[in-house]
Parts: C-alpha cells; sequence; structure tokens
C-alpha cells in the first residue's frame, strides 16, 4: 500500500507538473524551462543531502551516472518540447510508449530472451502509437516524432536504472541524477534565453519541486514492489491531465488518442505483467537449483 500510494503521489506530481510546463511555455521557451526544472529541482533534494550526508554522492560508476543523465537530458527536453507544442493528452499517451522501447533496449543491450508474446505486445503497442501519430493524414504533426524520441530516451534510462539500483541506493540515484542535470540542460537553456518576468518564478519553482518529487516518489514505488502491480497506477497521469488540461486549457480528447493510448497501455501492462512472470520464474529456478543435494 505504501508503495501504490508512492506511485499515485508521482503520477499527482508528473500530471500537474505538465500542465505548469504548458502555462510556462507559453511565454518561455521549452529548454529554458527544463534547465530551471533542474536547477530548482535539484535545490529541492537538499533534504536528502542533509539527512543521508555526502556520502550519499559517492558512488564507483560516475561516468555511468553521467552517461545516463546525458541521455535523460535529451529525453527531458524532448518531452518538455512535446507537451508546449502538442495536445497535453496526447503528449502523455505518447510518452507511456517507453516500455516498448525499454523491451527493444533490453534484448539489445542486456541480451534478454524474449518471447512471442511480449513481441506481440510490442508489436500491438506500436500500432496503438501509429493510431495515435495518424501519419500520412492531416492529423500528423512532426511535434509528436519529438514525444516519441523523449519516450525512447525515457526507455533507455530506464534500462539503465536496472544496472544502478543493483548496487546504489534510491536516494544517490536521485540526487546525482538531478544535480548533473542542472549542467547538462544548462547550454541548451542558453542557446534560447529569455530572463523570466517575476510572475513566473513562482510556477518555474513548483515545476521543479514537483519533477523532483515525481522521480523521488516514482523511485522509492520501484524499490518497494514489482513494476508490473504499480503501471496501473502510473497511468493515472494521463487522467489527471486530461482533466486538468480541459479545465484549464479546454483541450478535448479526440478518439484517435483514445483509442491509441488504450492500446498502447494495455501492450505496456502486458509486457510488465510477462516481465514480472518471467522474473518469478528465473527465482524459482535459482532457489531450487541451491536446493538441490550436492553429488
Amino acid at each position: 500500500m505504501r508503495a501504490v500510494a508512492l506511485m499515485i503521489g508521482s503520477a499527482c506530481s508528473f500530471g500537474v507538473m505538465a500542465i505548469l510546463i504548458r502555462h510556462a511555455s507559453h511565454s518561455l521557451h521549452a529548454f529554458e524551462i527544463a534547465f530551471f526544472r533542474s536547477l530548482f529541482g535539484a535545490l529541492a533534494t537538499a533534504p536528502l543531502l542533509l539527512r543521508s550526508g555526502l556520502r550519499s554522492l559517492h558512488t564507483d560508476r560516475l561516468w555511468f551516472y553521467v552517461m545516463r543523465c546525458a541521455i535523460g537530458t535529451v529525453g527531458m527536453l524532448a518531452g518538455f518540447w512535446a507537451i508546449a507544442h502538442l495536445p497535453l493528452a496526447q503528449a502523455i499517451a505518447l510518452s507511456y510508449s517507453s516500455p516498448l522501447f525499454v523491451t527493444i533496449g533490453a534484448v539489445i543491450f542486456l541480451g534478454e530472451v524474449v518471447r512471442a508474446r511480449r513481441w506481440s505486445a510490442v508489436v500491438a503497442g506500436f500500432v496503438g502509437v501509429l493510431v495515435i501519430v495518424r501519419p500520412g493524414t492531416d492529423g500528423f504533426t512532426a511535434a509528436s516524432l519529438v514525444a516519441l524520441l523523449a519516450a525512447a530516451s525515457t526507455g533507455t534510462v530506464t534500462i539503465s536504472i536496472k544496472f544502478l539500483s543493483r548496487s546504489d541506493p534510491p536516494d544517490t540515484i536521485v540526487l546525482l541524477t538531478t544535480w548533473l542535470w542542472v549542467p547538462l540542460s544548462l547550454p541548451f537553456a542558453l542557446a534560447v534565453w529569455q530572463m523570466p518576468a517575476s510572475t513566473q518564478w513562482p510556477v518555474l519553482v513548483v515545476i521543479g519541486v514537483l519533477g523532483t518529487l515525481g522521480q523521488y516518489f516514482w523511485t522509492h514505488a520501484l524499490r518497494l514492489a514489482d513494476a508490473s502491480t504499480l503501471a496501473p497506477f502510473s497511468y493515472l497521469q494521463l487522467v489527471i491531465v486530461s482533466v486538468l488540461a480541459w479545465l484549464v486549457f479546454d483541450e478535448t480528447l479526440d478518439r484517435y488518442t483514445v483509442l491509441g493510448a488504450t492500446i498502447v497501455i494495455g501492450a505496456s501492462l502486458y509486457i510488465a505483467r510477462r516481465e514480472a512472470r518471467v522474473a518469478r520464474e528465473r527465482r524459482i529456478e535459482a532457489l531450487s537449483a541451491k536446493a538441490e543435494p550436492q553429488i
């Protein structure tokens, strides 16, 4: 129940953050908003640093963090740009294609064996993406490809967490990731720099705090429970964003986004369930092997 509460908190944090990003993008470039999200998000981690001390910043995989955060920065910039230029529900729906890229990346980088059922789910998921994007029609926009780039980057970062969580605690992952994002995102912000107005600073601060809270809740939730158990609760973000986008920006859901998102989410849930089942089977096999008498 604690893990579920943390995942719901993460979905709410990221959902409200998306609304504020769209609001801020009316006067500031998405790259500059991403930088301030990183800066104020890093400052928001100060309580973690005070609680854990400087030892929480120690890791033997610093260069791996730098590479991971560089990819994550690309994903964050692309994701913020997509939120600023796409209907919000569509941008969030496309972000849920990330597990499809995780499955492909696990085969390429981790050497995982993926059976026909999971490949079928991946194919179905990309069919859902095509329904949302609608290439070759009047409803197609190049901004949707940027949203897919963000999803692919997020998938790569997710794979890296599988490595880091084996040796580093959640606080270390959150702290190093958040602080490295600041210098990595700064050059992109400087290229489009515009000094925010006094009324914009509170919004930028809240964006940074919500982003860090969402990441903190998400990291700790996955530490407490399986991703397959928590995945349905993470999709609350789409509901939150859709309702708030309708109330604040008068945006409505089109039938293609609803249908495509349903297919993508269904495929992602199936992949998560299959991965959890395979992991359980492997643990059982490992325990059985240890229990066998040695001759």
